[in-house]
Protein backbone atom coordinates (compact mmCIF):
# COMPACT_ATOMS: atom_id res chain seq x y z
CA UNK A 1 0.00 0.00 0.00
CA UNK A 2 2.89 2.35 0.80
CA UNK A 3 4.41 1.72 -2.63
CA UNK A 4 1.10 2.43 -4.36
CA UNK A 5 0.71 5.64 -2.34
CA UNK A 6 4.20 6.76 -3.37
CA UNK A 7 3.51 5.90 -7.02
CA UNK A 8 0.26 7.89 -6.93
CA UNK A 9 2.03 10.82 -5.29
CA UNK A 10 4.84 10.77 -7.83
CA UNK A 11 2.32 10.56 -10.67
CA UNK A 12 0.34 13.53 -9.34
CA UNK A 13 3.54 15.52 -8.86
CA UNK A 14 4.67 14.74 -12.42
CA UNK A 15 1.28 15.75 -13.82
CA UNK A 16 1.39 18.98 -11.84
CA UNK A 17 4.89 19.82 -13.11
CA UNK A 18 3.91 19.11 -16.73
CA UNK A 19 0.76 21.22 -16.33
CA UNK A 20 2.75 24.16 -14.93
CA UNK A 21 5.33 23.93 -17.75
CA UNK A 22 2.63 23.81 -20.43
CA UNK A 23 0.75 26.70 -18.80
CA UNK A 24 3.95 28.77 -18.59
CA UNK A 25 4.66 28.06 -22.26
CA UNK A 26 1.15 29.20 -23.25
CA UNK A 27 1.52 32.34 -21.13
CA UNK A 28 4.90 33.11 -22.69
CA UNK A 29 3.50 32.65 -26.20
CA UNK A 30 0.64 35.03 -25.40
CA UNK A 31 3.04 37.51 -23.80
CA UNK A 32 5.32 37.36 -26.83
CA UNK A 33 2.43 38.27 -29.09
CA UNK A 34 1.51 41.15 -26.80
CA UNK A 35 5.10 42.42 -26.52
CA UNK A 36 5.59 42.22 -30.28
CA UNK A 37 2.52 44.35 -30.98
CA UNK A 38 2.81 46.69 -28.00
CA UNK A 39 6.24 48.28 -27.57
CA UNK A 40 7.02 49.29 -24.01
CA UNK A 41 8.18 47.47 -20.93
CA UNK A 42 10.60 50.31 -20.25
CA UNK A 43 11.12 49.40 -16.59
CA UNK A 44 12.41 46.02 -17.72
CA UNK A 45 14.29 47.48 -20.70
CA UNK A 46 16.38 49.70 -18.41
CA UNK A 47 17.73 46.77 -16.42
CA UNK A 48 17.90 44.34 -19.34
CA UNK A 49 20.15 46.74 -21.23
CA UNK A 50 22.09 47.79 -18.14
CA UNK A 51 22.85 44.19 -17.24
CA UNK A 52 23.79 43.27 -20.83
CA UNK A 53 26.19 46.20 -21.12
CA UNK A 54 27.90 45.25 -17.87
CA UNK A 55 28.21 41.53 -18.58
CA UNK A 56 28.99 41.62 -22.30
CA UNK A 57 30.93 44.89 -22.64
CA UNK A 58 32.08 45.73 -19.13
CA UNK A 59 30.26 49.09 -19.32
CA UNK A 60 28.84 50.53 -16.12
CA UNK A 61 25.05 50.27 -16.01
CA UNK A 62 25.05 53.75 -14.44
CA UNK A 63 27.07 55.34 -17.24
CA UNK A 64 25.84 57.88 -19.78
CA UNK A 65 26.75 55.40 -22.51
CA UNK A 66 24.32 52.83 -21.12
CA UNK A 67 21.64 55.49 -20.64
CA UNK A 68 21.93 56.53 -24.29
CA UNK A 69 21.70 52.89 -25.41
CA UNK A 70 18.50 52.46 -23.39
CA UNK A 71 17.00 55.72 -24.63
CA UNK A 72 17.84 54.93 -28.25
CA UNK A 73 16.10 51.58 -27.97
CA UNK A 74 13.04 53.13 -26.31
CA UNK A 75 12.71 56.39 -28.27
CA UNK A 76 14.80 55.72 -31.38
CA UNK A 77 17.16 58.53 -30.24
CA UNK A 78 18.66 59.97 -27.04
CA UNK A 79 16.09 61.41 -24.64
CA UNK A 80 15.14 65.03 -25.15
CA UNK A 81 14.69 67.55 -22.31
CA UNK A 82 11.55 66.73 -20.35
CA UNK A 83 11.51 63.06 -21.35
CA UNK A 84 12.16 60.24 -18.94
CA UNK A 85 15.90 59.53 -19.00
CA UNK A 86 15.49 55.78 -18.36
CA UNK A 87 18.60 55.40 -16.23
CA UNK A 88 19.52 52.47 -13.98
CA UNK A 89 18.98 53.34 -10.31
CA UNK A 90 18.83 49.89 -8.66
CA UNK A 91 21.72 48.53 -6.56
CA UNK A 92 24.18 46.64 -8.75
CA UNK A 93 23.44 43.30 -7.11
CA UNK A 94 19.93 43.43 -8.58
CA UNK A 95 21.48 42.02 -11.76
CA UNK A 96 21.32 38.58 -10.19
CA UNK A 97 17.60 38.60 -11.07
CA UNK A 98 18.00 40.16 -14.52
CA UNK A 99 21.00 38.16 -15.79
CA UNK A 100 19.06 35.11 -17.11
CA UNK A 101 16.92 37.45 -19.21
CA UNK A 102 19.75 39.81 -20.21
CA UNK A 103 21.58 36.87 -21.81
CA UNK A 104 18.68 36.59 -24.30
CA UNK A 105 19.58 38.90 -27.21
CA UNK A 106 15.98 39.25 -28.45
CA UNK A 107 14.40 41.87 -26.19
CA UNK A 108 10.84 40.91 -27.16
CA UNK A 109 11.41 37.29 -26.14
CA UNK A 110 13.19 38.34 -22.96
CA UNK A 111 10.30 40.67 -22.10
CA UNK A 112 7.74 37.92 -22.74
CA UNK A 113 9.57 35.53 -20.40
CA UNK A 114 9.93 38.27 -17.79
CA UNK A 115 6.19 38.98 -18.00
CA UNK A 116 5.48 35.28 -17.46
CA UNK A 117 7.62 35.34 -14.33
CA UNK A 118 5.77 38.41 -13.07
CA UNK A 119 2.35 36.88 -13.80
CA UNK A 120 3.25 33.75 -11.87
CA UNK A 121 4.55 35.97 -9.08
CA UNK A 122 1.27 37.94 -8.92
CA UNK A 123 -0.68 34.71 -8.43
CA UNK A 124 1.88 33.50 -5.88
CA UNK A 125 1.61 36.78 -3.93
CA UNK A 126 -2.17 36.41 -3.74
CA UNK A 127 -2.06 32.77 -2.62
CA UNK A 128 0.68 33.43 -0.07
CA UNK A 129 -1.23 36.41 1.32
CA UNK A 130 -4.33 34.24 1.76
CA UNK A 131 -2.33 31.58 3.57
CA UNK A 132 -0.45 34.15 5.66
CA UNK A 133 -3.70 35.74 6.85
CA UNK A 134 -5.50 32.40 7.34
CA UNK A 135 -8.11 33.62 4.88
CA UNK A 136 -10.26 30.79 3.53
CA UNK A 137 -13.07 32.39 1.53
CA UNK A 138 -15.54 30.47 -0.56
CA UNK A 139 -14.71 29.27 -4.05
CA UNK A 140 -16.42 32.23 -5.74
CA UNK A 141 -14.62 34.86 -3.67
CA UNK A 142 -11.30 33.04 -4.19
CA UNK A 143 -11.75 32.96 -7.96
CA UNK A 144 -12.76 36.63 -8.05
CA UNK A 145 -9.78 37.60 -5.92
CA UNK A 146 -7.25 35.71 -8.08
CA UNK A 147 -8.66 37.30 -11.26
CA UNK A 148 -8.60 40.68 -9.52
CA UNK A 149 -4.94 40.24 -8.57
CA UNK A 150 -4.00 40.01 -12.27
CA UNK A 151 -6.35 42.63 -13.68
CA UNK A 152 -6.46 45.50 -11.19
CA UNK A 153 -4.48 48.63 -11.96
CA UNK A 154 -1.73 48.10 -9.39
CA UNK A 155 -1.09 44.58 -10.69
CA UNK A 156 -1.44 45.22 -14.41
CA UNK A 157 0.64 48.42 -14.57
CA UNK A 158 3.89 46.93 -13.18
CA UNK A 159 3.28 43.80 -15.26
CA UNK A 160 3.04 45.73 -18.53
CA UNK A 161 5.98 47.96 -17.62
CA UNK A 162 8.06 45.00 -16.47
CA UNK A 163 8.62 46.49 -13.03
CA UNK A 164 10.59 44.33 -10.60
CA UNK A 165 8.40 45.63 -7.77
CA UNK A 166 6.28 42.50 -8.27
CA UNK A 167 9.28 40.39 -7.26
CA UNK A 168 9.89 42.71 -4.30
CA UNK A 169 6.27 42.20 -3.21
CA UNK A 170 6.75 38.44 -3.58
CA UNK A 171 9.90 38.52 -1.42
CA UNK A 172 8.19 40.60 1.26
CA UNK A 173 5.13 38.35 1.32
CA UNK A 174 7.26 35.21 1.29
CA UNK A 175 9.40 36.59 4.12
CA UNK A 176 6.33 37.36 6.23
CA UNK A 177 4.83 33.88 5.81
CA UNK A 178 8.25 32.36 6.53
CA UNK A 179 8.33 34.33 9.80
CA UNK A 180 4.84 33.10 10.64
CA UNK A 181 5.93 29.47 10.19
CA UNK A 182 9.18 29.90 12.10
CA UNK A 183 11.54 29.72 9.11
CA UNK A 184 13.57 32.73 10.17
CA UNK A 185 16.57 31.88 7.99
CA UNK A 186 14.41 31.85 4.86
CA UNK A 187 12.67 35.06 5.97
CA UNK A 188 16.04 36.78 6.37
CA UNK A 189 17.15 35.75 2.87
CA UNK A 190 13.89 36.87 1.25
CA UNK A 191 13.95 40.23 3.03
CA UNK A 192 17.52 40.72 1.79
CA UNK A 193 16.32 39.97 -1.76
CA UNK A 194 13.67 42.69 -1.38
CA UNK A 195 16.40 45.35 -1.11
CA UNK A 196 16.80 45.41 -4.90
CA UNK A 197 14.36 48.35 -4.57
CA UNK A 198 15.51 49.58 -1.16
CA UNK A 199 13.38 52.73 -0.94
CA UNK A 200 10.23 50.58 -0.97
CA UNK A 201 11.20 48.43 1.99
CA UNK A 202 13.49 50.61 4.10
CA UNK A 203 10.88 51.46 6.77
CA UNK A 204 9.45 47.94 6.64
CA UNK A 205 12.89 46.42 7.24
CA UNK A 206 13.59 48.87 10.08
CA UNK A 207 10.39 47.64 11.72
CA UNK A 208 11.38 43.99 11.13
CA UNK A 209 14.75 44.81 12.70
CA UNK A 210 13.11 46.37 15.79
CA UNK A 211 10.64 43.51 16.13
CA UNK A 212 13.33 40.84 15.72
CA UNK A 213 15.52 42.49 18.35
CA UNK A 214 12.60 42.64 20.80
CA UNK A 215 11.72 39.01 20.10
CA UNK A 216 15.38 37.83 20.05
CA UNK A 217 14.95 36.36 16.58
CA UNK A 218 18.67 36.42 15.92
CA UNK A 219 18.65 33.92 13.07
CA UNK A 220 16.45 36.19 10.99
CA UNK A 221 18.75 39.17 11.58
CA UNK A 222 21.92 37.18 10.92
CA UNK A 223 20.64 35.67 7.66
CA UNK A 224 19.26 38.98 6.42
CA UNK A 225 22.47 40.85 7.21
CA UNK A 226 24.71 38.10 5.83
CA UNK A 227 22.78 37.75 2.57
CA UNK A 228 22.77 41.51 2.03
CA UNK A 229 26.49 41.72 2.79
CA UNK A 230 27.24 38.93 0.30
CA UNK A 231 25.25 40.78 -2.36
CA UNK A 232 27.04 44.06 -1.66
CA UNK A 233 30.53 42.57 -1.59
CA UNK A 234 29.94 40.52 -4.74
CA UNK A 235 28.84 43.72 -6.48
CA UNK A 236 32.06 45.46 -5.37
CA UNK A 237 34.11 42.59 -6.79
CA UNK A 238 32.24 42.85 -10.08
CA UNK A 239 32.38 46.65 -10.33
CA UNK A 240 34.23 48.50 -7.53
CA UNK A 241 32.72 51.95 -8.19
CA UNK A 242 29.09 50.83 -8.24
CA UNK A 243 27.99 52.28 -4.89
CA UNK A 244 29.08 55.87 -5.57
CA UNK A 245 27.61 55.76 -9.08
CA UNK A 246 24.39 54.27 -7.74
CA UNK A 247 24.08 57.03 -5.11
CA UNK A 248 24.60 59.61 -7.87
CA UNK A 249 21.75 58.08 -9.88
CA UNK A 250 19.47 57.98 -6.83
CA UNK A 251 20.08 61.69 -6.23
CA UNK A 252 19.32 62.65 -9.82
CA UNK A 253 16.36 60.26 -10.11
CA UNK A 254 13.61 62.67 -8.90
CA UNK A 255 14.79 65.29 -11.40
CA UNK A 256 13.58 63.40 -14.49
CA UNK A 257 10.69 61.43 -12.99
CA UNK A 258 7.05 62.39 -12.40
CA UNK A 259 6.10 63.36 -8.82
CA UNK A 260 7.37 60.61 -6.56
CA UNK A 261 6.01 61.57 -3.14
CA UNK A 262 2.62 62.54 -1.78
CA UNK A 263 3.90 66.08 -1.26
CA UNK A 264 5.08 66.58 -4.85
CA UNK A 265 1.96 64.84 -6.21
CA UNK A 266 -0.40 67.12 -4.28
CA UNK A 267 1.61 70.19 -5.23
CA UNK A 268 1.42 69.20 -8.91
CA UNK A 269 -2.35 68.71 -8.63
CA UNK A 270 -3.05 71.81 -6.52
CA UNK A 271 -0.19 74.34 -6.69
CA UNK A 272 -2.17 76.74 -4.52
CA UNK A 273 -2.26 74.23 -1.70
CA UNK A 274 1.25 75.17 -0.63
CA UNK A 275 4.15 72.90 0.13
CA UNK A 276 3.74 72.73 3.90
CA UNK A 277 0.45 70.84 4.24
CA UNK A 278 1.58 67.61 2.49
CA UNK A 279 4.70 67.53 4.64
CA UNK A 280 2.59 68.10 7.75
CA UNK A 281 0.52 65.08 6.69
CA UNK A 282 3.71 63.06 6.20
CA UNK A 283 4.96 64.16 9.63
CA UNK A 284 1.71 63.12 11.31
CA UNK A 285 1.86 59.74 9.60
CA UNK A 286 5.41 59.36 10.86
CA UNK A 287 4.22 59.99 14.42
CA UNK A 288 1.45 57.43 13.99
CA UNK A 289 4.00 54.91 12.77
CA UNK A 290 6.35 55.56 15.69
CA UNK A 291 3.45 55.14 18.10
CA UNK A 292 2.53 51.78 16.60
CA UNK A 293 6.14 50.64 16.59
CA UNK A 294 7.16 51.62 20.10
CA UNK A 295 4.07 52.30 22.23
CA UNK A 296 1.88 49.39 21.23
CA UNK A 297 3.24 46.22 22.73
CA UNK A 298 3.85 43.53 20.15
CA UNK A 299 3.55 40.11 21.67
CA UNK A 300 4.06 36.67 20.24
CA UNK A 301 0.81 36.84 18.27
CA UNK A 302 1.81 36.99 14.62
CA UNK A 303 -1.23 39.00 13.56
CA UNK A 304 -0.24 41.95 15.76
CA UNK A 305 3.13 41.98 14.02
CA UNK A 306 1.55 41.49 10.60
CA UNK A 307 -0.93 44.34 11.11
CA UNK A 308 1.86 46.73 12.10
CA UNK A 309 4.01 45.57 9.18
CA UNK A 310 1.11 46.22 6.78
CA UNK A 311 0.54 49.66 8.27
CA UNK A 312 4.25 50.38 7.79
CA UNK A 313 4.05 49.43 4.11
CA UNK A 314 1.00 51.68 3.59
CA UNK A 315 2.47 54.69 5.39
CA UNK A 316 5.78 54.24 3.54
CA UNK A 317 4.01 55.28 0.34
CA UNK A 318 2.97 58.66 1.76
CA UNK A 319 5.72 59.57 4.20
CA UNK A 320 8.00 61.31 1.69
CA UNK A 321 10.17 58.44 0.40
CA UNK A 322 10.47 58.43 -3.41
CA UNK A 323 8.04 55.92 -4.89
CA UNK A 324 5.37 55.59 -7.57
CA UNK A 325 1.77 54.31 -7.73
CA UNK A 326 3.15 51.52 -9.92
CA UNK A 327 4.79 50.20 -6.74
CA UNK A 328 1.56 49.81 -4.79
CA UNK A 329 1.33 46.07 -5.48
CA UNK A 330 3.52 45.84 -2.38
CA UNK A 331 0.39 46.75 -0.37
CA UNK A 332 -1.38 43.49 -1.23
CA UNK A 333 -0.73 42.00 2.26
CA UNK A 334 -2.55 44.97 3.83
CA UNK A 335 -5.56 44.48 1.55
CA UNK A 336 -5.79 40.73 2.20
CA UNK A 337 -5.33 41.10 5.97
CA UNK A 338 -8.18 43.61 6.10
CA UNK A 339 -10.50 41.45 4.00
CA UNK A 340 -9.70 38.30 5.98
CA UNK A 341 -10.49 39.95 9.31
CA UNK A 342 -13.68 41.54 8.04
CA UNK A 343 -14.90 38.28 6.58
CA UNK A 344 -14.12 36.28 9.73
CA UNK A 345 -15.59 38.80 12.20
CA UNK A 346 -18.50 40.37 10.32
CA UNK A 347 -21.51 38.57 8.92
CA UNK A 348 -21.50 40.84 5.86
CA UNK A 349 -17.76 40.42 5.35
CA UNK A 350 -18.04 38.34 2.17
CA UNK A 351 -20.38 40.85 0.55
CA UNK A 352 -18.11 43.71 1.56
CA UNK A 353 -15.08 41.87 0.14
CA UNK A 354 -16.75 41.41 -3.24
CA UNK A 355 -17.84 45.06 -3.33
CA UNK A 356 -14.36 46.22 -2.30
CA UNK A 357 -12.62 44.18 -4.99
CA UNK A 358 -15.08 45.33 -7.66
CA UNK A 359 -14.75 48.94 -6.53
CA UNK A 360 -10.95 48.87 -6.55
CA UNK A 361 -10.86 47.18 -9.95
CA UNK A 362 -13.26 49.57 -11.66
CA UNK A 363 -12.67 52.86 -9.85
CA UNK A 364 -8.86 52.94 -10.04
CA UNK A 365 -8.85 52.00 -13.73
CA UNK A 366 -11.47 54.66 -14.51
CA UNK A 367 -9.49 57.24 -12.54
CA UNK A 368 -6.37 56.37 -14.52
CA UNK A 369 -8.20 56.65 -17.86
CA UNK A 370 -9.96 59.90 -16.97
CA UNK A 371 -6.89 61.66 -15.53
CA UNK A 372 -4.12 60.15 -17.66
CA UNK A 373 -1.69 62.41 -19.50
CA UNK A 374 -1.67 61.82 -23.30
CA UNK A 375 1.65 61.41 -25.06
CA UNK A 376 3.82 58.87 -26.83
CA UNK A 377 2.83 56.63 -23.93
CA UNK A 378 -0.25 57.30 -21.81
CA UNK A 379 1.11 58.48 -18.45
CA UNK A 380 -0.58 58.31 -15.08
CA UNK A 381 -1.64 61.45 -13.27
CA UNK A 382 -0.20 62.29 -9.82
CA UNK A 383 -3.74 61.73 -8.50
CA UNK A 384 -3.03 57.97 -8.66
CA UNK A 385 -0.96 58.44 -5.51
CA UNK A 386 -4.12 58.93 -3.48
CA UNK A 387 -6.80 56.20 -3.79
CA UNK A 388 -5.25 52.93 -2.57
CA UNK A 389 -3.37 54.21 0.52
CA UNK A 390 -6.38 56.40 1.34
CA UNK A 391 -8.57 53.28 1.34
CA UNK A 392 -6.17 50.92 3.11
CA UNK A 393 -5.19 53.27 5.95
CA UNK A 394 -8.71 53.58 7.45
CA UNK A 395 -9.44 49.97 6.54
CA UNK A 396 -6.50 48.79 8.64
CA UNK A 397 -7.69 50.89 11.56
CA UNK A 398 -11.18 49.49 11.17
CA UNK A 399 -9.88 45.94 11.71
CA UNK A 400 -7.22 46.93 14.25
CA UNK A 401 -9.64 46.36 17.12
CA UNK A 402 -9.97 42.72 16.16
CA UNK A 403 -6.19 42.27 15.98
CA UNK A 404 -5.16 43.83 19.29
CA UNK A 405 -8.26 43.48 21.47
CA UNK A 406 -8.25 40.40 23.76
CA UNK A 407 -10.88 37.77 22.88
CA UNK A 408 -14.30 38.18 24.50
CA UNK A 409 -17.47 36.17 24.70
CA UNK A 410 -18.92 38.28 21.90
CA UNK A 411 -16.02 37.37 19.58
CA UNK A 412 -16.45 33.70 20.44
CA UNK A 413 -20.12 33.94 19.52
CA UNK A 414 -19.28 35.58 16.18
CA UNK A 415 -16.71 32.88 15.44
CA UNK A 416 -19.24 30.15 16.24
CA UNK A 417 -21.74 31.90 13.99
CA UNK A 418 -19.23 32.01 11.10
CA UNK A 419 -18.34 28.34 11.60
CA UNK A 420 -22.02 27.39 11.49
CA UNK A 421 -22.37 29.22 8.18
CA UNK A 422 -19.45 27.28 6.71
Amino acid sequence: MTRNYRKDSNLLFSIAVIFIIVLAAIMTWANYGYAKNNPGGNDFLVHWMGTRNLLLEGTSPYSDRTAVDIQTMAYGRPAEPGEHELRVAYPLYSIVFFTPFALIPDFTLARALWMTLLEISLIAISLLCMRMCDWKPGLLVTAVFLIFSLLWYHGMRPLINGNAVILVALFVTGGLIAMKNGYDELAGVLFAFSTIKPQLVVLFLVFVLIYSLRQSRWRLLIWMATTTLIFVMAAFLLYPNWLLENIREIIRYPGYNPPGTLATALYALMPGLGKRLPWIVAGLLGLVLLFEWFVVKIGNDFKTFLWTACLTLVISQWIGIQTDPGNFIILMPALVLSMSLLESRWRWGSVFTMLLLAGLLVFIWLLFIETGIPGAQFQQSPVMFIPLPAILFPLLYWVRWWVFRPPTVWFDEVELYNQSRR
